[in-house]
């Protein structure tokens, strides 16, 4: 699905290899901060605030779903026997099918083909991250001369028809737009017509057949698969944005920055040596055919400690990154959600992505005569897998979902039980005391021995809905005068008593963001923005409930 055989024959499984260095080079995982959840803390269900004394102690509170839903990444100290088992069980099971080679060579050249279009589109974040490119959404025509193509499927609003034909046109030539050409959504076809992958025409030809060529699908409104798509923008975005050749730029902009010595486009006798041999079905040797013009959509060849340099990149945990935080974020967004027809749930730049154990799977694979390929992402886990195989993928087996059946529990579980990362402030001494909101909720702020600060939820109500090991919070501190709630361990996402709920799901990572001191260093309050809690204020010592 990925990508398309040249010769239409069937392959062969011949050698497999997978990178399972979890040090440095196999599945990929790293610190970043968990995203932050909405709601409301217990302070904002406003109660009544005369409790009597013998007010019940949470006796008939219900607790749901345990959460966090999504472990938050932290550090972890290697080896980390939970991995190392899950991916000793997951080679047996390849083992069962496969020939599974435990001394793998992470440096043997393979083709990725159609992994080769996660680099055109490394290519327009980077332009557009640079601001040579203004904008994801511009026309492919704002960048190249004379490209039109019809769309007979696009809805027609102008009737006029002295005007109908220059308005339709200008429409179609604007709504093929520089996202949704690395995303799938181009409504270009598979290819050019009249053309192999072997084509070796050039891009002012590439727009001159497309003139009287048609669109397969409105633009944004379909998942169709078109290499076409990734070829004429790497081109047309290198020579007319870049200003030179689209190998040359991956080469200086992508390959070298990140160390990727073994990856490039160009298979000489000397990367030939050091290619592994793809195989078809018949057990013949599969030849390295050379893609031309369409280069960019599949001409490729890595190896898995490479890619493994990419998929670190891409999940923002490599010492040198390519794009900034913010735009691999965007880069890692699905697009849109695709017809069940289609091969995957949703469509990314340039990812497929599906769903898996309750987790959004970013990935890329591709088939080229005699090689499969996949690189695949976990962004809430900071976990990567690179597949490189010469021969064909098993049919009716996933093998990347197979895998992460064993590896996502694993690293699920050595998060959940790795020791939090919490910071305390250079001072704590203007944020320790009493506080209340609105004289209804109440909580006291102090430090641990580690000088980390702790929040104690108290009162009549709190003690009536919340149990004791639940009223404490850890605030970590981020910078001046502003901390994150932080669970220490897992919790309960809802408590119910009675007619009344209670989410500590809300509270975990909210900000807490303190007033600046007074004259005698004391912070006087503190606000919680996320939750629309304001002006909660000190107060001089514990208040007494009667």
């Amino acid at each position: 699905m990925a990508a398309e055989c040249l010769p239409v024959r069937e392959e062969e499984h011949w050698a497999l290899k997978m990178k399972v260095k979890w040090t440095k080079l196999g599945m990929v995982f790293f610190l970043l901060l968990s995203c932050v959840m909405t709601g409301c803390f217990i302070w904002q269900y406003r109660l009544p605030k005369a409790i009597p004394a013998d007010a019940p102690v949470a006796e008939n509170v219900k607790e749901e779903n345990m959460c966090p839903r999504f472990p938050e990444p932290v550090p972890l100290q290697h080896p980390i026997p939970v991995l190392m088992d899950a991916l000793d069980k997951a080679r047996k099971t390849w083992s069962s099918d496969y020939e599974f080679q435990n001394a793998v060579n992470t440096r043997l050249n393979s083709r990725i083909a159609s992994l080769s279009k996660i680099f055109p589109t490394l290519m327009l974040y980077k332009l557009w991250e640079d601001g040579k490119v203004d904008s994801l959404d511009d026309p492919l025509g704002k960048y190249v001369k004379n490209f039109t193509v019809k769309n007979p499927l696009a809805k027609r609003r102008n009737t006029d028809q002295t005007s109908r034909g220059i308005k339709e046109a200008q429409s179609h030539i604007s709504s093929v737009t520089l996202r949704r050409m690395v995303s799938q959504l181009s409504g270009l076809p598979r290819r050019l017509r009249g053309t192999t992958l072997l084509w070796k025409g050039n891009t002012e030809a590439a727009v001159g057949l497309l003139q009287d060529d048609v669109l397969v699908a409105d633009p944004g409104t379909k998942c169709h698969y078109s290499n076409l798509a990734f070829s004429l923008l790497a081109h047309v975005i290198a020579e007319n944005v870049a200003g030179m050749d689209y190998q040359q730029w991956v080469s200086e902009n992508i390959l070298q920055p990140l160390g990727m010595e073994d990856t490039g486009f160009e298979i000489s006798p000397q990367i030939q040596r050091r290619m592994a041999v793809g195989v078809y079905s018949s057990g013949q040797p599969a030849p390295l055919y050379d893609l031309g013009w369409y280069r960019p959509s599949g001409q490729m060849y890595s190896t898995p400690a490479d890619m493994a340099k990419l998929v670190m990149m891409l999940l923002g945990v490599f010492y040198h990154p390519v794009l900034q935080p913010d735009t691999l974020k965007t880069m890692l967004t699905p697009v849109f959600r695709c017809e069940t027809s289609y091969f995957a749930n949703q469509t990314g730049t340039p990812w497929e992505v599906n769903e898996h154990l309750g987790y959004d799977i970013i990935r890329k694979d591709g088939d080229l005569d005699g090689f499969s390929a996949s690189v695949s992402l976990v962004p809430r886990l900071k976990l990567g897998l690179v597949i490189l195989m010469a021969g064909i993928k098993p049919e009716n087996e996933d093998l990347v979902a197979k895998t992460y059946n064993y590896l996502i529990p694993a690293m699920e579980s050595a998060f959940r039980n790795a020791p939090r990362v919490l910071i305390a402030p250079p001072n704590a001494d203007p944020y320790v005391g009493y506080f209340t909101y609105s004289n209804l909720t109440f909580y006291e702020i102090k430090t641990d021995t580690d000088g980390v600060l702790s929040l104690q939820q108290f009162g009549p109500q709190v003690e009536s809905m919340v149990p004791m090991k639940y009223r404490t919070l850890k605030l970590s501190y981020l910078q001046d005068r502003v901390f994150k709630v932080v669970f220490e361990n897992e919790y309960p996402c809802k408590m119910k008593v009675d007619a009344a709920s209670v989410s500590l799901e809300s509270q975990d990572g909210q900000l807490f963001n303190f007033y600046i001191f007074n004259k005698k260093g004391l912070s006087p309050g503190f606000d919680v923005p996320g939750l629309n809690t304001y002006k909660v204020a000190r107060i001089s010592r514990k208040p007494v409930f009667n």
